[in-house]
């Protein structure tokens, strides 16, 4: 039987669109396993400059200041210029900034150049995620996204162990120089293999939504930056990126190894231990977690596993043995993890086609204000009074993001 014309189209680009996503996925293993090398021997790197441990963290916050500047920008430009330009010049620049590293003759130096390879980070991550925005149907896009983070996720965890060996049988520059290499294998790749998407569509994903004028976003077709970016949707998603980041980097890589340490004597060895358990918790819930936004909506993901997360934040604070400090671990990885993909795909669902970059840039800027913010913040409060105190704070954070979200926030017609 021969198949109708509509479907035959719609094989071919679901074939279509399911290489690209490989091609982008490889891609940021490249790109996220290439700052995994370098995590661990960037600290030992900076310190035979001979600075302060201060200025050796100004190598790491160089890097993520560099992506919360250049978030919305990138966004922009994806807008008007295209979503490839990113995808090409992205691993360029962090190809060049990562050599400059590695070759830096002394501590200034490098700091510009970790400026420069964070700025290469934030141009390929955001046109990533437009980029698989745009290839997906509506009833797909938080698998596409759950993938790329599955990628993302991949590339941090093997990164390290590849940077240590590189270390130790060729030296602490090596890695930079490696991963510079890597960084330009990935812009010659993106640029051979991914064709630009910028106004396009997708089979059944026409880019509009079901929405009347009593929604403060208005309708798509009248919708501009400005009123997208104040309207109760965008700010109850954002608000909810912001909490999720602020547990990953406040809570989960701030308070949570000291606190280990302290009350119950875990040893670096047992910390490595225990956040690979959770990273791997992640990874094997993050395809489950895109199946569960497409098939059920965005807010059924969010909003009852981010109350999973804050209560695992709760347990780990006032736990009164190792078990259930890990325990309380475990239940903030699987809140986290299960709602990973869907405030991104939220995103897209309430932005019109011609604004995705502006939206998805700013988007990833309230999770990177989270990033920078909450680990200077939750470190204060904890010096100031606990850090069981500092730990429920960014609990109640969280949950009044997700009751925000809740009420505030209307589930996108798809």
């Amino acid at each position: 039987m021969i198949r109708p014309a509509g479907a035959v189209i719609d094989a071919v680009a679901r074939v279509r669109g399911d290489e690209r996503l490989l091609v982008i996925s490889g891609s940021t293993v490249l790109v996220m396993a290439g700052q995994g090398v370098v995590g661990p021997v960037l600290p030992l790197y900076a310190r035979d400059f001979g600075v302060s441990t201060a200025v050796v963290g100004l190598t790491f916050t160089a890097f993520g200041l560099a992506r919360l500047l250049l978030n919305i920008p990138a966004g922009l430009w994806a807008d008007r210029a295209g979503r490839r330009f990113l995808l090409v010049s992205g691993p360029l620049i962090t190809s060049i900034g990562m050599i400059g590293s590695g070759l830096a003759p002394n501590i200034w130096a490098l700091l510009g150049w970790r400026l420069a390879a964070g700025a290469g980070s934030a141009l390929y991550m955001t046109g990533a995620q437009i980029y698989l925005i745009d290839i997906a149907a509506d009833d797909q896009r938080a698998r596409y996204i759950a993938t790329n983070q599955g990628a993302l996720l991949l590339g941090v965890s093997v990164g390290p162990a590849v940077g240590g060996l590189l270390a130790d049988a060729y030296g602490l520059r090596v890695p930079f120089l490696v991963v510079g290499a890597g960084a330009a294998v990935t812009a010659v790749y993106s640029f051979l293999r991914l064709p630009e998407t910028k106004g396009t569509t997708q089979p059944h994903d026409h880019n509009k939504l079901e929405v009347d004028q009593t929604v403060d976003v208005g309708t798509v077709t009248g919708t501009t930056t400005r009123d997208l970016v104040l309207s109760r949707q965008f700010v109850a998603v954002g608000l909810v990126s912001f909490a999720i980041f602020s547990l990953r980097s406040g809570f989960r890589q701030t308070l949570v190894p000291i606190s280990a340490a302290d009350r119950f004597g875990f040893d670096t060895g047992d910390l490595g231990l225990l956040f690979t358990g959770l990273g791997v918790i992640g990874l094997i819930l993050i395809g489950p977690a895109g199946w569960i936004a497409d098939r059920f909506g965005r807010k059924p993901a969010i909003v009852p596993n981010g109350y999973i997360a804050a209560v695992g934040v709760v347990v780990t604070a006032l736990s009164g043995s190792a078990w259930w400090f890990i325990v309380g671990l475990m239940l903030t990885a699987v809140g986290t993890g299960v709602s990973g993909p869907a405030p991104a795909a939220f995103v897209a669902d309430i932005a019109p086609a011609e604004l995705r970059g502006s939206a998805m840039g700013l988007y990833r800027t309230w999770g990177d204000l989270g990033l920078v913010l909450a680990p200077v913040l939750s470190g204060a409060l904890a010096d100031v009074t606990s850090f069981p105190t500092a730990m429920i704070s960014l609990a109640l954070i969280t949950a009044a993001a997700i009751t925000w979200f809740q009420f505030a926030a209307r589930e996108p017609v798809r």
